[in-house]
């Protein structure tokens, strides 16, 4: 379908905005090893928002993947993964601080080095969420698209390096009107000493209606009721 709006988020970048109800969002790695940390808030009431928690404990699995949907804390559904060419998105490792940030990579400041500084994820979060009417108190758990982070038996968490080659590609379908929060920052488990350079495009267009016969509805029992209370949120709206 052809795109209706489309920008690139180069390294070290933040973005926010709104994106309607039915829409795709295409996000595609440019280079290999990409990380673009998210978080979702129904556009219309930003005391909702993504639940990593329910997300997680309703479809069994700590990843995402085609077909998984990002729920939020009031049982609806914000977003489906509609397309997915990795297989695995990360959910539980977070996002870089400062102090993380200037202990890795080395420590580096606007004042000095101007827009080739090095960001964490948790200032260009803080800043968004400001432009938005938020706060810090706002901050919450991500998804890291493009990243993939296990845990072994022993209980510690391994970020897999070449999980993400150039062109990998996820796309989101919007299930509500839905303002999105972006960092594109190391994921805070990524072993590699410098400072990683990937931008990642971002690319919106329109959906087709959900069927019946849909991937992600049909996933699991818990993503079709999640669907209906979305339908049934969308109906008083419109009453």
């Amino acid at each position: 379908m052809s795109s209706i709006w489309k920008t690139s988020v180069r390294a070290g970048e933040k973005w926010s905005g709104v994106v309607r109800r039915g829409r795709l969002i295409r996000f595609t790695a440019l280079e290999a090893g990409a990380n673009l940390s998210i978080m979702l808030f129904n556009a219309k009431d930003l005391t909702e928002r993504y639940n990593m928690p329910d997300s997680l404990k309703a479809q069994y699995t700590a990843h995402l993947t085609r077909g998984n949907t990002l729920m939020s804390d009031n049982g609806r559904v914000l977003a489906s993964i509609a397309e997915d060419s990795l297989g695995w998105h990360d959910t539980i490792s977070g996002y870089t601080t400062r102090a993380h940030t200037d202990r890795k990579y080395g420590k580096t400041t606007y004042q000095e080095l101007r827009n080739e500084w090095l960001r964490s994820g948790q200032e260009n979060f803080a800043v968004e969420l400001t432009r938005n009417g938020l706060g810090v108190r706002d901050l919450s758990p991500v998804v890291n698209l493009f990243s993939k982070v296990y845990v072994d038996r022993e209980g510690q968490m391994h970020y897999e390096v070449d999980h993400c080659p150039a062109g990998a590609s996820v796309v989101l379908r919007t299930e509500m009107d839905v303002l999105i929060v972006l960092s594109n920052t190391p994921n805070p488990l990524d072993p590699r000493s410098e400072y990683p350079s990937v931008p990642v495009s971002m690319e919106v267009t329109e959906a087709e209606a959900v069927s019946d016969e849909d991937y992600c509805l049909n996933y699991r029992s818990e993503n079709r009721r999640a669907f209906e209370n979305t339908w049934s949120y969308h109906q008083l709206l419109e009453l």
